[in-house]
């Protein structure tokens, strides 16, 4: 905690960086002694997101259920311009007719949005509940957890292989990946060395598609990792922290926000390439 004189500064950031983990040791299950262990599962950042999501999903249903066609509550009208925007901005981005789509980019906005709005709450808050109950570890914003970022996005590259597949068959598909930006029969390249373009534009084309998932998750972590990293800093002040925090969290909202609409509208740019033919 911060008020812990025993901590150094360098203590304290690195406790607040990391998360809860378990693992599968020599001697079975074992918590927070996991350096090195590829299989370590961030508990605190599942939680979290799962909760969210449950959250997300429950309060979604029961504007649904409680929905009327007079005079809208607060919460309903809020939900129908947050619907409305995301519909219009999936209809100016994505070219083509799907149901999955404008259902999927709400969910990604919102759920994205709640997991960097977690960034708001004093970093000290939380942990020390949890530091209460036994809980050494506690971070509680899901997007600073590159593996939960980098699922997100590996969803939305199984998305776009699926909708590639689906619209241009396994063949477009490889034809995609090997037959351009440099067409050898375009470019009247002997046939002798066609092959030699093929394996060239298939190693650029790869690694242009592989850029999407990963420029998707580490666009979102980089962003909310710095900004967690400052309300961290921001809290070694002790009682000077509360002014900067309230500064810091006015213009954190900004980025909170952005975030979430980046990794949505940029997910619908991605499905809308994978159905569009060249």
């Amino acid at each position: 905690m911060a008020t812990d004189t025993k901590q150094t500064a360098s203590e304290y950031i690195q406790h607040h960086l990391q998360n809860l983990q378990v693992c599968r040791g020599e001697d079975g299950w074992v918590w927070n002694h996991c350096a090195g262990n590829f299989w370590a599962i961030n508990v605190d950042s599942m939680v979290f997101s799962v909760i969210l999501g449950l959250f997300l999903c429950t309060l979604f249903r029961s504007v649904a259920r409680n929905a009327t066609t007079g005079r809208p509550g607060k919460m309903q009208a809020f939900v129908e311009i947050l619907v409305d925007f995301v519909d219009g901005s999936v209809k100016d981005s994505f070219h083509g007719r799907d149901r999955l789509i404008a259902p999927l980019a709400l969910t990604l906005v919102a759920w994205v949005f709640l997991m960097n709005l977690m960034d708001l709450i004093p970093v000290d808050w939380l942990p020390f509940v949890a530091h209460a109950v036994g809980v050494e570890y506690l971070k509680v914003v899901p997007t600073t957890d590159p593996n939960i970022t980098f699922a997100m996005s590996l969803s939305i590259f199984v998305l776009i292989i699926f909708y590639t597949i689906k619209n241009k068959g396994i063949v477009g598909f490889a034809a995609e990946l090997t037959l351009q930006p440099l067409n050898p029969k375009e470019l009247g390249v002997p046939m002798i060395l066609s092959p030699l373009v093929m394996i060239f534009n298939f190693v650029l084309e790869t690694v242009a598609l592989l850029a999407k998932p990963l420029s998707l998750s580490l666009r979102l972590f980089g962003n909310m990792y710095a900004g967690e990293l400052m309300f961290i800093l921001i809290a070694m002040l002790g009682l000077w922290q509360l002014p900067l925090h309230f500064l810091w969290a006015v213009f954190h909202i900004l980025i909170i926000t952005l975030q979430a609409y980046i990794f949505m509208i940029l997910s619908v740019v991605y499905l809308s390439q994978a159905q569009e033919s060249h």
